[in-house]
């Protein structure tokens, strides 16, 4: 173990994870710039529009255990490397697919394929970095990736599209799955679990019947109310979750150790993070068209808006270990989130004319909380586990991360677009305006200059509207989850030794 603590490549070895989170991390950031342009060439309908947005969160849900345990298994490099290959080619798919059927296929499809990189990119942190402070701080150089591939990704997506068609922002994931494949083969250590025991096939269907079923049923409720479709696709998921953790329980080798949740650090922290991107993510979603279609702002100056998050999550994000040591685990998490809550309660003013030192100030304060907390729960969930098992662990930090994104998207996206289509528009006003933003913007292109200026400001004040009701929303959720990390993570430290 010493021997891999000093090894001299390590860092080098961590520019190679750092690629595979910039590349989800770039690939989730341009799709909500590129909603405007996806709306008016594939023309979607509002429920679409929101599968677009969750079909790929919904599938990295419902494999993330899978490809985690898997890596733990086959190898995490080998997996890792084989799914930024598919990432790279999916993209393709993404960027040519001429309907809304293909392009929710194809968002589905990249989820397969992304769900094989998270899990692996903090497996081999775990692995790579044995020292607890080298651990914590790159763990915060990881996150920090991700925040600055959040912040280049609207930028570079927004000359894109300022010159190019849509399908470009997903062109970018190709050079840096390049650069990625052909670096990491030569840098990157291979680690698996010595013992691993047979991966098995049974439980990864039943994770992912449940996971999908679970998320689709709720987003369905949100959306449409009580029906019977979502309610079968609901009792079809809580069966088939019950029955793989009767599974697993039974399985000498479980694709998923249970004992990980007696932890309480592990618990809190996946719990906190869950909490934390279902009230935020749905907001953050909705954003980039807020900027595009209701300020009118150029989808580069919509890029640039989005900055301060990032550059608050960067430095957040490289200090936290440092912070949590100095202080405390759950101070740092706990306030963290509540400066997020009420970052979020701020945005609750927000109209169709906010300036911009409101969102400017709300986003730099979101970005610093997340940075903190993210950063500190990581470091938590990977020290809580031997490294045998960092991929399990990892892949279900990644789980809460990703299925509270598609709940928030589904329950605080849902609220949007129920408020926004009870607006008012002129006589005249065609149905399709009611179903999204962009096809309000479509609708009153073709009406009277008159009545196309009633609709737009309707439907701009409207959208405003439903976005400030999601941020109240989203405010409530972090600031009860912030009181709830700071009693659920008493106690919890991170080490200071080898």
């Amino acid at each position: 173990m010493k021997q891999q603590v000093t090894r001299p490549g390590r860092w080098l070895a961590l520019s190679v994870l750092v690629l595979a989170v910039l590349l989800i991390a770039v690939d989730s950031t341009v799709l909500g710039l590129a909603t405007p342009f996806l709306s008016e060439d594939l023309q979607p309908s509002g429920n679409q529009l929101l599968w677009i947005g969750d079909a790929y969160s919904f599938v990295l849900a419902g494999l993330l255990v899978s490809m985690g345990s898997l890596g733990d298994r086959i190898g995490r490099k080998r997996i890792l490397l084989v799914g930024a290959t598919a990432f790279g080619a999916l993209s393709v798919l993404n960027a040519y697919a001429n309907s809304a059927e293909l392009m929710i296929a194809a968002r589905a499809l990249l989820g397969v394929a992304g769900a094989t990189l998270m899990p692996a990119t903090l497996a081999l942190i775990r692995n790579l970095f044995h020292d607890p402070r080298e651990r914590s701080l790159a763990i915060g150089i990881w996150g920090a990736a991700a925040s600055a591939g959040m912040a280049i990704g609207p930028i570079v997506g927004g000359v894109l599209l300022e010159n190019f068609w849509w399908g470009s922002v997903f062109l970018i994931n190709l050079p840096v799955m390049a650069v990625l494949v052909v670096v990491g083969a030569k840098l990157l250590p291979e680690s698996r679990n010595p013992e691993p025991g047979p991966w098995d096939l049974v439980s990864v269907v039943l994770s992912m019947i449940g996971m999908v079923g679970i998320v689709y049923a709720i987003k369905e409720f949100a959306a449409h109310g009580v029906d019977w479709i979502p309610v079968a696709a609901a009792v079809a998921g809580a069966i088939a979750l019950y029955g793989f953790v009767r599974r697993q329980r039974r399985l000498p080798i479980p694709l998923l150790d249970l004992r990980l949740f007696r932890s309480r650090g592990f618990s809190s922290a996946v719990l906190a993070d869950l909490l934390t991107i279902l009230g935020l993510s749905g907001l953050i979603f909705f954003l980039s068209q807020y900027l595009q279609l209701v300020q009118e702002r150029r989808p580069i100056e919509a890029g640039l808006a989005e900055l301060p998050a990032a550059i608050g999550s960067i430095v957040a994000g490289l200090l936290a270990g440092q912070v949590a040591r100095r202080f405390s685990v759950r101070a740092v998490v706990a306030g963290g989130l509540a400066a997020i809550g009420l970052a979020l309660a701020a945005l609750t003013t927000i109209s169709a004319d906010t300036g911009y030192p409101l969102l400017g100030a709300a986003l730099l304060v979101v970005g610093a909380g997340a940075g903190f907390s993210f950063t500190v729960t990581a470091d938590v969930i990977l020290a809580a586990v031997p490294k045998e098992e960092a991929g399990a662990a990892s892949a279900v930090s990644e789980t809460a991360y990703e299925l509270g994104a598609a709940l928030g998207i589904a329950l605080l996206g849902s609220i949007v677009t129920g408020v926004y289509r009870n607006f008012t528009g002129p006589a005249g006003t065609p149905a399709a305006a009611h179903e999204s933003l962009g096809g309000a913007v479509e609708a009153a292109a073709q009406l009277p200059p008159q009545a196309g200026a009633e609709l737009l400001d309707a439907a701009r004040e409207s959208f405003a509207h439903g976005v400030s009701i999601a941020a109240g929303v989203g405010a409530v959720v972090l600031l009860a989850t912030a009181v709830a990390a700071w009693f659920l993570l008493r106690g919890q430290r991170l080490s200071s030794e080898r």
